[in-house]
């Protein structure tokens, strides 16, 4: 792993620093497919290593400094990736259990190509375009209003007599390909030329630039006035909206794949750069029914178009160690372009693939980047393997000195694929370090000019070891060091005091426990509170008694108790995590306060007929209730499907005097 996990979080610092130098500076350090590249090569790894999320939770970058920052009517996400046209049917399928169908019921689908621009969207006020936003990190967009009222097809004022009097569109700001031929020489490409342009202080300046507008959503509040997708986009068209003229509406998986092929055979003839193809259940009614999670929504996907190939050598294979002390071993190969990108790494994924494929040094290899973007051996060419060839013997040691091991994995009933340092405090220093990066990365603290390479430098000069030291910098020092000054120190300690503000949900998550993401931060947050409740924790003798509680928490499984335990029965974690809580002020879990269940426990058994548990999970969140996993006396209410209650479950609501509400008495509390 000493390769793959640092590798990883050698190119994560990477991906940070283009993100700041395309969005912040607006001067694209790298061209758009070394950019797609990277960071599908981070997501494959992401994939694989379950307890590292930035760049799958990543949304757009944190609106520039440059600009004013403005809070979005609903958050602007990313939408989840699909290689492969099973990746499709998975994305169907897990709709369909969602809303509770039946596998074999058709949901319509409105496709149209993924453009390869930048996000923004318009709102309108009594017809007129009154402000313009960036995607921004997906929350906040920046106050792009000027730049955006240069684009010419864009509509300032709707001449339209049912226009509703407040609506957004969101959409697409894109250069045509025949329009960038004129302006090349000045940009890398036409998404980083549009992205610059939208940046630009002066809109004078973004005049100059030919930019074009294509709209292709709304927000769920304006959903209201149209049926679905197909509708709402004709009705675009008529305000005078340009919209994709390729957009169609798709009724079987065969009509998807159909779609996809045609797509994919003319990409290259069109005046515009797409990367794929985005699918939106049609109908508004199941959009809304299926909601989001935490940085997508559940009723889109983009499919991404087939992955290139090309032949190379692996010259060596190199260990990572990640910082839940995951060994991922990477191919170093002699450089190849595939797709009009050079590669010179590419994931192994970990020690049964490359004995499953008999991946040796100085072979030659097939190299495919997945979606674009990640480079990954797929196959040996063994008519070229030297007969002296040894196979690759992966290392039983971690790069600290301790022995690895391979967990059984209780769902499986396997053992795991990957190897892993046993460290569980701070004593692998690969693993310490790589948690430090986690700890101010983008999802966690989030701190502006402390990136990957800025920690590892830190910590080569001892500046940092453990992450209250972050919050003890000597600023004197960090002045005197080459590339940094007096102002970028200042802005360094302003950015560092400027994340002490955190919520508990963040604190959380960016304390690095192995098998608690975001989602398990966010329920481990609802249930504690305060970072008071929290630290109850920290004390051994108390340890026990709060886990017990949590496992009555629905989405919290034996994995996350075991990971909580683990980590907090060490000493040396509850006090290098107890002196970090001393740093910074942690706000209070906010919680929903009103709604049917506002205050109330709720627990689901049986099947419903008109929606599924996870679905009925989320509306009950949302009317300010808590989901239990387990009848206690702490449940209000067990809510009764129809089909096949837990008998088990019934009978001890019972015995403890537990509120039982039938199915069809749910769906009347949902509707007052």
């Amino acid at each position: 792993m000493k390769k793959t996990v640092e590798d990883y979080k050698k190119k994560l610092n990477l991906l940070k620093k283009y993100d700041e130098f395309y969005y912040e500076f607006s001067k694209p350090k790298v061209s758009d497919a070394d950019y797609d590249n990277l960071k599908k090569e981070l997501l494959e790894f992401e994939k694989e290593n379950k307890e590292f999320t930035f760049v799958s939770n990543k949304i757009g970058f944190a609106p520039s400094k440059k600009f004013s920052k403005v809070k979005h009517l609903e958050k602007m996400l990313s939408l989840d990736n699909a290689f492969a046209i099973e990746d499709v049917q998975n994305f169907l399928k897990k709709i369909k259990n969602y809303l509770n169908f039946d596998l074999n019921k058709k949901i319509s689908l409105n496709a149209e190509p993924k453009i390869d621009g930048i996000s923004a969207s318009l709102t309108y006020k009594d017809s007129v375009l009154i402000r313009g936003l960036s995607r921004g990190d997906g929350e906040f967009g920046e106050d792009i209003t000027e730049n955006l009222l240069t684009i010419k097809n864009i509509p300032k004022k709707i001449n339209q007599k049912n226009f509703p009097k407040d609506f957004e569109i969101r959409g697409e700001v894109y250069i045509a390909k025949k329009d960038f031929e004129k302006i090349k020489d000045n940009f890398a490409n036409p998404r980083n030329a549009a992205g610059g342009s939208l940046r630009q202080k002066d809109s004078n300046n973004t005049a100059k630039i030919p930019l074009k507008f294509f709209a292709y959503s709304t927000i769920q509040g304006n959903q209201k006035n149209f049926k679905d997708q197909s509708e709402f986009l004709n009705f675009l068209k008529t305000c005078g909206f340009e919209t994709s003229k390729l957009s169609k509406t798709l009724h079987s998986i065969e009509e998807v794949e159909n779609y996809y092929h045609e797509l994919e055979k003319i990409r290259s003839s069109l005046d515009y750069d797409i990367d794929g193809i985005v699918y939106k259940v049609n109908s508004f009614e199941l959009q809304q029914r299926l909601g989001n999670l935490s940085n997508s929504p559940r009723w889109a996907i983009a499919h991404k178009f087939s992955a290139e190939k090309a032949f190379s050598t692996i010259k060596d294979i190199e260990i990572q160690v990640g910082r839940t002390g995951a060994l991922t071993p990477v191919a170093k190969i002699e450089p190849v372009t595939v797709g009009g990108v050079v590669v010179s790494n590419a994931t192994l994924h970990n020690e049964d693939e490359i004995l499953r494929k008999d991946i040796r040094i100085g072979d030659v290899v097939s190299i495919q980047r997945a979606g674009d973007v990640i480079p990954q051996v797929v196959s040996v060419d063994k008519s070229k393997r030297s007969k002296t060839s040894k196979p690759y013997v992966f290392p039983k040691k971690c790069p600290c000195g301790n022995e690895t091991v391979k967990e059984f994995n209780q769902i499986t009933k396997k053992m795991d694929a990957i190897r892993r340092c046993p460290d569980i405090a701070y004593e692998c220093p690969y693993m310490a370090r790589e948690k430090l990066k986690h700890f101010v990365s983008k999802d966690a603290l989030d701190i502006d000019g402390l990136g990957k390479k800025v920690v590892d430098h830190f910590w080569d000069l001892n500046f940092i070891k453990f992450p209250a030291d972050i919050f003890k910098l000597d600023y004197k020092k960090i002045k005197e060091l080459d590339g940094w000054g007096e102002l970028s120190s200042a802005n360094l300690e302003q950015a560092i005091e400027q994340s002490k503000n955190i919520t508990l949900e963040k604190f959380i998550f960016s304390i690095g426990i192995r098998h608690i993401g975001q989602e398990n931060a966010k329920i481990i947050a609802s249930y504690f509170k305060s970072i008071i409740n929290f630290q109850k924790l920290f004390d051994s003798s108390q340890l026990n008694k709060e886990l017990q509680s949590i496992r009555e928490i629905d989405g919290i499984g034996e994995t996350q108790i075991n990971a909580l335990q683990s980590f907090f029965s060490n000493q040396k974690n509850a006090k290098v995590i107890s002196s970090l809580a001393k740093e910074l002020s942690i706000k209070d879990y906010e919680i929903i306060t009103k709604g049917v269940f506002a205050n109330k426990t709720l627990m689901f058994t049986g099947g419903f007929e008109k929606m599924s548990r996870s679905e009925s999970k989320s509306l009950a969140e949302s009317q300010g209730g808590k989901v239990l996993g387990s009848v206690s006396k702490k449940l209000n209410y067990l809510v009764v499907g129809n089909s096949k209650p837990t008998k088990n479950k019934v009978e001890k609501a019972k015995e403890l005097k537990v509120e039982i509400i039938s199915e069809d008495r749910w769906y009347q509390l949902l509707k007052r």
